[in-house]
């Protein structure tokens, strides 16, 4: 098992485009309460104590490093080439990571979560470091259904589900290994990369503050978040324990 002194490095995964904003520009870029919205997620992994590597499509790139120029943006950050798919995306984020070793944790977080809190990254990655891996879930707020291939519908006990999130973190020697496999189509996460090399994942308690922005939508609640204070504070410690 490793020490509480091994490094710690994110990947943050930044490829979405501006569409569903009706934006040109990539959604990862779109201004937030002052800045950039993925300079707040980087600014967190910073104070979290992490190594960074910002993984963006190439043809991004000139842009965020100009915008980085322009807003006196200094976090070190290494930029590693985005990918045709995410599993493409954080295989290039882990071959940037210079002089990782086993027992090194690497959490891998959406650039689109600016309002995680530095606390959720710390507890995903003591988690990882004692079991291997973790994942914050919460509880879903809505009731689920599961479609069927004949198009009729049943109810999915909602007690027994969780919204998955990130950091997804992991020791690194685990992440690596997983890595090593050809992408499959039932790749969503990385934790399913990771179970697919036959290793179990830890859940641990996300946060509903931490949110992927996708829409607009989301961009205001976001918004109101940060102005009211409240953005990456509220956990979701009501929901009943994990196992």
């Amino acid at each position: 098992m490793s020490e509480k002194n091994d490094k710690r490095y994110a990947i943050i995964v930044a490829g979405g485009s501006g569409k569903r904003f009706g934006s040109e520009l990539p959604k990862q870029f779109l201004p937030l309460s002052g800045k950039a919205m993925l300079m707040h997620t980087i600014e967190k992994f910073q104070e979290a104590g992490a190594s960074i590597v910002v993984v963006l499509p190439v043809e991004h790139q000139e842009m965020w490093l100009s915008m980085c120029k322009e807003s006196n943006f200094a976090v070190t950050h290494t930029i590693a080439d985005g990918g045709k798919t995410r599993f493409e995306s954080v295989k290039n984020g882990i071959a940037a990571i210079e002089g990782l070793a086993e027992g090194d944790l690497v959490a891998v977080h959406d650039g689109v979560r600016p309002l995680v809190s530095v606390d959720l990254i710390g507890r995903c990655y003591d988690a990882a470091r004692e079991t291997g891996s973790a994942i914050p879930v919460v509880n879903p707020s809505d009731s689920i259904r599961q479609v069927m291939e004949d198009g009729t519908s049943r109810q999915l006990l909602r007690s027994s589900l969780r919204a998955v999130q990130t950091p997804q973190t992991f020791r690194a020697e685990l992440l690596q290994g997983a890595y090593e496999v050809e992408e499959s189509p039932l790749f969503t996460d990385d934790a399913s990369v990771v179970e697919s090399a036959g290793h179990q994942v830890t859940l641990v308690e996300g946060e509903v503050t931490n949110i992927k922005i996708t829409t607009p939508v989301d961009m205001i609640i976001a918004k109101e978040l940060i102005k009211d204070g409240r953005g990456s504070e509220v956990s979701y410690s009501s929901q009943p324990p994990l196992s």
